[in-house]
């Protein structure tokens, strides 16, 4: 093994691990050793107790032990780990270019959207879930609310002042945006869960004052489609 690199939560970094938490990790090895540790998990702690394992991706496996305890991590070489995504790391173990290789991929952004994006996708996006739990497609419009939502918290993230956003995660905005903003967080909930159109109107209230050249006007239009019951998606 050349290194270990605990990540997420198991990290411990700006936060820590709780009950609820799972263990995320790279297992970093000298090339041509990757796929052995992939299929073959006696190495891992606990084999009494595992319980399920599968292959997540080419790269990666989840394993749950019986008490319900997940591990999920990524097994790689130092070229291939330039394949993943992280921005919170320790490196646990380090026998050669794990440091420097896990350096240079935190520093590397995520998606770097335009507020012309991120205020499309969350319009569209709550558009078609209105209108298609409006048809009935209850659980599909359900979640493309949610994914509207999403865009929304990345918005609100890059614009709105807190004294949370160290906690906040680059890769999913929705992760810990209620410790970032609690009010806000609280607000954005429920209004997923109960009448998803009060997402404009926190929209609104906001955003607009920082970005009033966007169209806002297709609020109201996104709103009057679905309320009379003409909207297709």
């Amino acid at each position: 093994m050349t290194g270990l690199v605990a990540v997420g939560s198991m990290a411990s970094v700006d936060y820590e691990p709780d009950q609820w938490s799972d263990h995320d990790f790279f297992v970093i090895t000298p090339s041509g050793g990757q796929e052995a540790l992939r299929a073959e998990l006696s190495w891992l702690p606990f084999q009494g107790e595992l319980a399920f394992s599968f292959r997540e991706t080419e790269h990666g496996l989840k394993v749950l032990y019986a008490d319900g305890h997940l591990l999920e991590f990524a097994v790689f070489d130092l070229e291939e780990v330039a394949l993943a995504a992280v921005n919170r790391y320790r490196v646990l173990l380090d026998r050669g270019g794990v440091e420097e290789r896990l350096r240079e991929l935190a520093a590397r952004s995520p998606d770097d959207w335009s507020d012309d994006y991120l205020f499309g996708m969350f319009v569209a996006s709550v558009q078609v879930g209105l209108g298609r739990a409006a048809r009935g497609e209850r659980l599909s419009g359900h979640f493309f609310v949610l994914w509207g939502a999403r865009y929304l918290c990345v918005f609100l993230a890059r614009v709105v002042p807190s004294d949370g956003h160290g906690v906040l995660d680059g890769y999913d905005p929705l992760r810990r945006f209620e410790r970032a903003y609690p009010d806000l967080g609280a607000e954005i909930e429920r209004a997923v869960r109960d009448e998803p159109p009060a997402l404009f109107e926190i929209a609104e209230r906001e955003l607009r004052p920082l970005r009033p050249e966007l169209p806002w006007q297709l609020l109201d239009a996104v709103r009057a489609r679905t309320q009379s019951g003409s909207g297709t998606a």
